[in-house]
């Protein structure tokens, strides 16, 4: 007996969200976000355009991943949509093309140098999942996606047509820190991602242990305001899930691990707004956080 057609529309619903790891899709906005209150009072609609480019642009990385790696995930992860079969490859591939233009024309929206750092985050997505992934060169591929992200919402705020502010005197110095925070973290759970189908690595979980609980003391203050209490957030989403990967480097609990570290950058991102003083939008990212952690019980965020 067939399934109804409701049925079939959610099922197939079901398949690209789980190609497209939506329950990770809420750690994007963050970037743009901190990078906006790293060089502006408050968001405008550049960042908004900056926000809709990332959502964009990420997900046309997730899908152009697993069409990089079908052929793999046909060995380890069958019951993925592309190896099952629920998903095939041309519509992953014809996915990740369409998401990247519109990422990029919004972008646009948001002005030229937005649109330059789109382009370069485009390029790092593509040559990542097409050529580094399986390199030396992956985890700092990575951070330098998640660091231009950044760049790609603080640019866009500035130099939007629609909403241009003033440049902060030491503008570049204001977006350098919280982009390499970002870079860091990111280059932590790429490393430790590199082990979550076979395992193998206590050492890589420890060393990311060791860089977010740095981030974590260099965020935090000395009293419970709010980059202090994002900060704490931020530590407590990584720290056990990397130690029992570290203590047990089996494949469930170094994936839990990558995991923790994926939604710990919700966390991250709030406190560096909060750190540029922007604690209304601090607090907004933070909402996030159990949205995506409800999403990840049912979709699987790696």
């Amino acid at each position: 007996m067939r399934p109804s057609k409701p049925a079939a529309s959610r099922a197939r619903l079901r398949d690209w969200a789980e190609l497209l790891r939506v329950s990770a899709l809420f750690t994007v906005p963050g970037d743009a976000l901190a990078g906006a209150a790293a060089t502006a009072p408050r968001p405008n609609r550049g960042t908004a355009y900056a926000m809709g480019a990332s959502l964009c642009l990420y997900e046309a990385g997730m899908a152009l991943n697993d069409w990089a790696d079908r052929d793999e995930d046909a060995v380890d992860r069958p019951h993925r949509p592309l190896p099952s079969g629920r998903i095939s490859p041309t519509a992953a591939l014809g996915a990740a093309g369409l998401l990247t233009a519109a990422g990029l024309t919004l972008a646009a929206r948001a002005g030229r140098p937005a649109l330059a750092a789109a382009s370069a985050l485009t390029a790092t997505v593509w040559a990542y999942d097409l050529r580094l992934k399986h390199t030396s060169a992956a985890p700092a591929a990575m951070a330098a996606a998640r660091a231009l992200d950044l760049v790609l919402g603080a640019t866009a705020t500035l130099t939007s047509p629609q909403g241009r502010v003033p440049a902060a005197p030491d503008a570049a110095r204001r977006i350098a820190a919280p982009a390499l925070a970002l870079a860091a973290h990111t280059y932590a759970v790429t490393a430790v991602s590199r082990y979550e189908t076979h395992g193998g690595s206590a050492r890589t979980p420890l060393a990311a242990l060791a860089v977010t609980t740095t981030l974590g003391v260099l965020l935090a203050g000395k009293r419970a305001t709010p980059p202090t209490l994002a900060a704490i957030a931020y530590v407590r989403t990584t720290a056990l899930p990397y130690l029992h990967a570290a203590l047990n480097p089996s494949p469930p609990l170094t994936q839990r691990a990558v995991g923790g570290g994926i939604r710990a950058l919700i966390p991250l991102q709030a406190a560096l707004a909060a750190r540029s003083g922007a604690n209304g939008t601090a607090l907004a990212v933070l909402g996030l956080v159990p949205v995506a952690r409800t999403l990840a019980r049912k979709v699987s965020v790696t």
